[in-house]
């Protein structure tokens, strides 16, 4: 920083060197905009995250959904007594079930499959031939508990007596 004395500070003297205000702004600017592009990037990273568990958990309501529909009225209704473990109340999967040994499979979601009766409004005379199954699945992720549900019916005369013969 040059100093010109006092006998010839002209125009062209105060404007050689910068004051410190004018630094201290730049850096300012600087810093916010830093903090900026790192606050966008990791909030992107985040929301791309939380993306990938929804898919994953929707992925597997419906691959217990499509199983579902494979099912005959009897397994479907009677699975506790008649065939037990042809739909399971509660199950576990994972973010990465393909994972070998020594891997993470990363997150796990909790599953439950519900078989009801169906609540329809109004009621119906063939509501005795029908069931609801609801799939909820359940996962951590950043400290907060997730949850998805899906809901479907079934019908005594439904898909599976393409499938089946009951």
């Amino acid at each position: 920083m040059r100093i010109c004395p006092p006998a010839f500070r002209t125009l062209r003297c105060y404007q050689m060197a910068y004051t410190l205000v004018e630094v201290a702004i730049g850096v300012a600017i600087v810093g916010i905009t830093f903090v900026s592009l790192y606050a966008g990037m990791s909030g992107g990273f985040a929301v791309t995250q939380l993306s990938r568990e929804n898919l994953r958990a929707t992925q597997i309501i419906l691959e217990r959904m499509e199983g579902v529909r494979l099912y005959n009225w009897n397994q479907l209704c009677y699975s506790n007594a008649v065939s037990p473990g042809y739909l399971p109340t509660a199950f576990t999967n994972y973010y990465y079930p393909l994972a070998t040994n020594g891997e993470s499979k990363g997150i796990a979601y909790v599953g439950t499959m519900t078989v009801t009766n169906a609540d329809l409004n109004p009621a119906a005379s063939y509501g005795n031939n029908m069931r609801k199954i609801i799939v909820t699945v359940n996962w951590e992720s950043g400290g907060v508990v997730r949850t998805r549900t899906m809901t479907t019916y079934q019908a005594l005369n439904g898909m599976q007596n393409y499938v089946y013969s009951n």
